[in-house]
């Protein structure tokens, strides 16, 4: 069939796909992940592209986390293969096992690949800072030894966890399976007048459509590790754009 009239391929009503004309992100995850790269993607603004490849996760426990961060640098090499700007180690449990942990392997990656890199740790710790949270409640996923790690970790950077919980998937299902209502019904019952702020912390639960229902419910700012990722992402790239929606800390420069 000819067409005898030109294509109109910039129609107004589609959105335009991310070709990453001002930020190619990369990110790592744990392989049984299937919320973050939703998440990430709904939250970035236009010109941001997301990459991503997966490192294997047998478990939570100290030995498993740490099993899969030894494979760090061959996940990043994929990435710099095409070519991103920034890569991110995001899994909150593998990087907050100590309180250098994430530090040590954005190091290790930036030094494989010669790319800026970052983990999730870090940005749970420029995310307190920035919103002045020194007390918090914190809700995940997690069994008890990881939560008592979290606190460890938080407590290293000035940041006190004054009340945790892990709400656990039912048994043979990934922490992906509680529905975002859950998610707001359990940290509402959480709520402390002497609280900061609230983390509902995990890469791969249903919270972030959430947020803005829980900062209004409880006064507060509410983070999480999808949201906190990809705020601390941004800046790191020089990308000050508010994005409306997804609670406060996206809201500041």
């Amino acid at each position: 069939m000819l067409i005898d009239k030109p294509m109109n391929l910039m129609r107004p009503a589609a959105r335009l796909p991310r070709y990453g004309t001002r930020m190619r992100l990369g990110m790592i995850l744990a392989a049984p992940n299937h919320v973050a790269e939703a998440d990430v993607a709904a939250m970035l603004p236009d010109g941001v592209a997301l990459h991503t490849t997966r490192l294997a996760l047998r478990g939570t426990s100290a030995a498993q986390l740490q099993e899969m961060t030894g494979n760090a640098e061959a996940a990043a090499s994929l990435l710099a293969d095409a070519r991103v700007d920034l890569i991110v180690f995001h899994c909150t449990a593998a990087s907050t096992v100590d309180p250098d942990m994430g530090t040590r392997i954005a190091q290790r990656i930036q030094a494989a690949t010669g790319i800026p890199a970052t983990a999730t740790s870090e940005a749970l710790v420029a995310a307190a800072s920035a919103l002045q949270l020194r007390r918090i409640v914190m809700l995940t996923p997690y069994v008890q030894s990881v939560n008592d790690a979290e606190v460890a970790f938080f407590a290293h950077y000035g940041v006190q966890v004054i009340q945790e919980a892990g709400f656990l998937p039912p048994q043979g299902q990934g922490s992906a399976s509680a529905s975002p209502q859950e998610w707001l019904e359990r940290a509402l019952s959480m709520r402390r007048d002497d609280a900061d702020g609230y983390l509902l912390g995990c890469t791969n639960i249903r919270a972030l459509p959430i947020i803005g229902a829980l900062e209004q419910a409880l006064r507060k700012p509410v983070i999480t590790s999808n949201q906190t990722m990809v705020w601390h992402c941004l800046r790191k790239g020089g990308i000050v754009d508010s994005v409306e929606g997804y609670g406060s800390l996206l809201a500041l420069h």
